[in-house]
């Protein structure tokens, strides 16, 4: 039986979030909490499993509440959020802070069905119950590489990642060196907003410039595309002013694995492009998604590291990809970054 507390300002909320969680048998909602402070004597006391938590509240605010948890009681939270982008903007400084992940409140601008909210809500629960609270609050700091040499060829990285993504992506580009010459591709799965705020974040944490790929971008050296939320992103050549380019194109296709952005569709069309020059990499999440697509890169002479399972918040999708045979190297997060320009 999962134990969990729900923290929210709205008794209509922590009613619907809580009806949720005990229609599924394995989970109990064993207390609420309206606002902060409450929270945190209630996880002191009962020691919930997971704690959900509202992003925006009066008084002592969702981020606050986290980092006090985090430093008292260390506890898998998961952040729900509204579909702002004040909402997205904090939800990104909380799963910086040490939340294991989010969901989007069931209300707001976002038109989602209740059935769906519940569903991902319980999966994030089951998911985030396993979560390994000791690699959220031990982090660990890696001092950024200081030199890497310029390819002989047009090479690209391509990094796709899940629940504990943004912790990892953070800390993964930080050691990128100011002499890193290649563009990088990156696929976290998040919805619309969500994913302009993780990368204006990692633009500010990094050296190289972070922004949110839009279509028709030209991709460049020295920059990282992070995959708009609900688009998959793929690459297409085009002729720009004579001379062949490399472009971001977005569409709205299927889902793919549950997830659109797909990192398989994104690592697939990579590879196609780029063949032997691709570098994959799979960070933390729950899934398989990220399999196919470090297949194809494989198939087309590229390389391809995955994290190992010591370092991973949520050792699913590399774990089947290791299994698939699909890793070439499989690496700490921390020596992630040397892994890659060690491929140049």
């Amino acid at each position: 039986m999962i134990r969990v507390l729900v923290v929210d300002d709205s008794f209509f909320m922590r009613k619907v979030i809580s009806d949720m969680l005990n229609s599924d048998p394995s989970v109990e909602v064993i207390d609420t909490a309206k606002e902060g402070n409450e929270a945190i004597r209630k996880v002191k006391k009962e020691k919930p499993d997971v704690v959900t938590l509202d992003v925006l509240m009066p008084g002592l605010d969702g981020l606050a509440t986290l980092k006090r948890i985090m430093d008292e009681n260390p506890t898998p939270v998961i952040m729900l959020s509204a579909f702002t982008k004040k909402g997205a903007d904090i939800t990104i400084d909380c799963l910086h802070a040490g939340a294991v992940s989010f969901i989007l409140k069931p209300s707001g601008e976002l038109s989602m069905n209740i059935d769906t909210v519940k569903e991902m809500l319980l999966e994030e629960i089951k998911t985030s119950a396993h979560a390994n609270v000791k690699k959220i609050i031990t982090f660990p700091e890696i001092k950024p590489i200081k030199h890497c040499i310029k390819p002989s060829k047009e090479k690209i990285v391509v990094i796709g990642a899940s629940t504990g993504g943004p912790r990892s992506l953070e800390l993964l580009m930080s050691t990128i060196p100011a002499s890193f010459s290649l563009p990088i591709i990156i696929v976290q799965h998040m919805p619309p907003k969500f994913t302009q705020s993780l990368a204006q974040h990692l633009d500010k944490n990094c050296v190289l410039s972070v922004k949110e790929a839009k279509e028709g971008d030209v991709i460049q050296a020295k920059n990282a595309y992070v995959a708009p939320g609900d688009f998959h992103m793929t690459i297409k050549t085009k002729k720009i002013m004579g001379q062949t380019k490399q472009i971001i194109s977005l569409n709205k296709n299927p889902s793919v694995n549950g997830s659109r952005p797909s990192i398989d569709v994104t690592m697939q069309s990579v590879a196609n492009t780029y063949g032997e020059n691709t570098i994959g990499v799979i960070l933390t999440g729950m899934g398989k998604d990220g399999v196919i697509g470090m297949k194809a890169i494989k198939e087309h002479g590229g390389t391809t590291i995955a994290q190992d399972e010591d370092s991973c918040l949520i050792f699913g999708m590399p774990k089947a990809v290791i299994e698939s045979g699909f890793a070439d190297k499989v690496l700490s997060l921390s020596n992630i970054g040397e892994g890659i320009v060690g491929c140049l």
